[in-house]
């Protein structure tokens, strides 16, 4: 029998959950040939499932199905959550409540660790920096789906005019959100704070700015689909001209379809709605200033360059042309990067540097037992699906790593690192006690700083309850009432 097995995760999204049911799974419990095994899982989030619970728009509640396979994962006796728990080697000041773990104690405490941390941060844009006329796409996200970090409510009843950076499926989902009705969003999951906010709004049009053509969009055309069929919407009409294929080029059955949704426009004709949208193609943001005149102090001016598609590289390079965009309120949505305090981080990837599932010295070398997966190692970008094969080839090569013989591994592990050695000594413990936990968890869990994967199916039966009692989905708890809550439960128990 192989030695036993202590793998830590780090992260508790899609990608942490994917390669810890791959694991269990493909090494069941007493079957001979797999080794002792425990997988422990921390998350700075309180919650786990990460931008499923965090990210995915609360109208789009089939996303969410996935996690009945992170349910039965957890139900493994060999697998343990702990929530609210920041891994790293500094404390996290966005989530101040976040018990802080030294990676130091986890290399101690375990044999086997994987990097599942996602892409945390929003990239922004160098010419429009953050401030009251201009916020990132997350942080609207975070407050919409009541995330630990608490960003403010935006301004919703002090703007008419929203600009969206960025024709990505993030930048659908917050037009979408924008422009719905909250009576039609309060079926689903989204917090009575926020449905509060929505029905005060005075936003009027949403602008979706991209600096390519409709070509290169990077929605999909579900996302495309729903815009069009908003039904306190309409679409602004795109100059004809625009959607014309070049000659020569051969459209992707998505693109066409993309094209042919944009010639027909939305459900709701121009003008017929009290709402309206539009997609800005060929434009890039230079400067964001706010207006000089008093009247219309709660707007902006926001200054375009006009570009065109470089046919020898497909990028966007200006004609020399500008034009001025008065808006109330810009969003960024230009994508995410893991934070640079990460352990194994490199600037020049904006992730973990990785090769095959494997976390790598700046030499190319591979850390013996020390992996990372999904955005952590590829970057932000794949949906679910894409993110579950990932995660499943790097359980292929966390098992080849345990069991090299296992037939099953060598059709499922990522690609083999050349031979060229490891880059250096053993960072992690080769015999830790299989059972034991880092002195700081234990101290957590006893003040009650710590959720594990049983106090959040309280806290998740409890929401549903709640959302019952309101017509919705469920109604979420933050922190300080999840934390209440579960007090009452176990001084009832």
């Amino acid at each position: 029998m192989p030695p036993p097995v202590k793998l830590v995760i780090i992260g508790g999204g899609p990608s942490a959950f994917y390669v810890a049911s791959r694991l269990l799974s493909l090494l069941p419990l007493g079957d001979p040939i797999s080794p002792p095994l425990r997988v422990h899982m921390y998350d700075r989030l309180w919650a786990p499932h990460g931008l499923v619970r965090y990210g995915v728009a609360p109208d789009h509640p089939e996303v969410k199905n996935c996690t009945n396979k992170f349910d039965a994962t957890a139900t493994d006796p060999r697998f343990r959550f702990f929530g609210n728990v920041n891994v790293g080697n500094t404390p996290l000041n966005s989530i101040p409540h976040a018990l802080h773990l030294p990676l130091s104690s986890i290399l101690k405490n375990y044999s086997h660790l994987l990097f599942a941390t996602g892409c945390t941060l929003p990239t922004l844009h160098p010419a429009i920096p953050p401030s009251a006329h201009c916020i990132d796409a997350m942080s609207l996200v975070h407050w919409y789906t009541r995330h630990p970090s608490q960003p403010p409510p935006p301004a919703l009843d002090k703007i008419s005019h929203v600009t969206l950076i960025g024709n990505g499926n993030v930048s659908l989902d917050v037009a979408r959100i924008l422009l719905t009705s909250p009576s039609v969003l309060r079926q689903y999951d989204v917090p009575e704070h926020v449905l509060e906010v929505l029905s005060r709004s005075t936003v009027k049009h949403v602008s979706i700015v991209g600096r390519r053509g409709p070509l290169e969009a990077a929605f999909t055309t579900k996302e495309l689909r729903e815009m069009m069929n908003l039904p306190e919407a309409s679409m602004i009409p795109i100059e004809p001209s625009l959607l014309a294929l070049p000659s020569g080029v051969t459209p992707t059955r998505q693109q066409r379809r993309t094209l042919e949704l944009l010639q027909k426009g939305s459900k709701n004709p121009p003008g017929s709605t009290p709402k309206t949208w539009s997609l800005d193609f060929y434009r890039s943001p230079t400067s964001l200033a706010p207006q000089s005149s008093a009247s219309a102090s709660d707007m902006a001016n926001l200054t375009l360059a006009h570009t065109r598609l470089d046919p020898a590289t497909s990028r966007a390079v200006p004609t020399g042309e500008t034009s001025t965009l008065p808006t109330s309120l810009v969003i960024t949505s230009l994508g995410f990067h893991t934070d640079p305090e990460t352990t194994f981080f490199d600037p020049s990837l904006s992730h973990l540097r990785s090769f095959a599932g494997r976390i790598t010295s700046a030499q190319g070398l591979p850390f013996k037992n020390i992996y990372a997966s999904g955005w952590a190692a590829n970057g932000a970008k794949g949906v679910l699906a894409s993110t579950m094969m990932d995660a499943y080839a790097v359980a292929g090569t966390i098992i080849s790593d345990i069991v090299p013989s296992t037939d099953e591994v060598k059709n499922n592990s990522a690609l083999s690192v050349p031979a060229t050695g490891t880059a250096s000594d053993e960072l992690l413990n080769p015999r830790p006690d299989l059972d034991a936990l880092p002195a700081e968890i234990i101290h957590g869990i006893r003040d009650g700083m710590i959720t594990q994967y049983h106090d959040w199916k309280v806290i998740g039966a409890e929401e549903v309850r709640r959302g019952e009692t309101l017509g919705k989905e469920r109604e979420r708890m933050d922190w300080e009432e999840a934390q209440s809550f579960l007090a009452l439960e176990r001084a009832h128990s």
